[in-house]
C-alpha cells in the first residue's frame, strides 16, 4: 500500500481531493435542496427521444434521484482509494485519476440539476 503520509502531504493531491469533495458535498446538498422544496410524487428522471414520441421524459419516484447522492459519495472513495494505491507507482496516474473523479462529480453536478430543474 501507498505511503499516506506521503500522499496527504503532496499539495496539488490536497487540492483535487478538496475540489472532489468540496463536488460531491454540493451534488448532495443541491439535490437534498431541491427536493425538499417541491410537493410532487413522481419526478422526471430520464430522457430518453429515441422513442418518438412527443414527450419523451421518464417519471419516476424520489428513490431514482437519492441515486445521485449515492454516486457521488461513491465516486469520492472510489476515485480517492484508487489514487492512494497508484499514487506509489506514479504520482502522474494518482492526478489523473484525481482528475477524472472531478470531471465525473461536475458531470454529475450537471445531469441532476438538469433533471431536477425539468419537474
Amino acid at each position: 500500500m501507498a505511503n499516506p503520509k506521503k500522499f496527504f502531504h503532496d499539495q496539488l493531491v490536497l487540492l483535487l481531493l478538496t475540489v472532489n469533495a468540496f463536488l460531491a458535498l454540493f451534488v448532495i446538498v443541491s439535490v437534498l435542496l431541491q427536493l425538499s422544496s417541491s410537493n410532487t410524487a413522481s419526478y422526471i428522471v430520464q430522457y430518453r427521444p429515441s422513442f418518438g414520441e412527443v414527450n419523451s421524459f421518464q417519471s419516476g419516484s424520489i428513490i431514482e434521484l437519492f441515486s445521485f447522492i449515492v454516486f457521488g459519495l461513491l465516486a469520492l472513495i472510489t476515485h480517492t482509494l484508487l489514487s492512494l494505491r497508484a499514487y506509489k507507482v506514479r504520482r502522474q496516474l494518482a492526478l489523473a485519476i484525481l482528475s477524472l473523479g472531478i470531471l465525473l462529480q461536475l458531470l454529475n453536478v450537471i445531469i441532476s440539476n438538469a433533471l431536477l430543474s425539468l419537474r
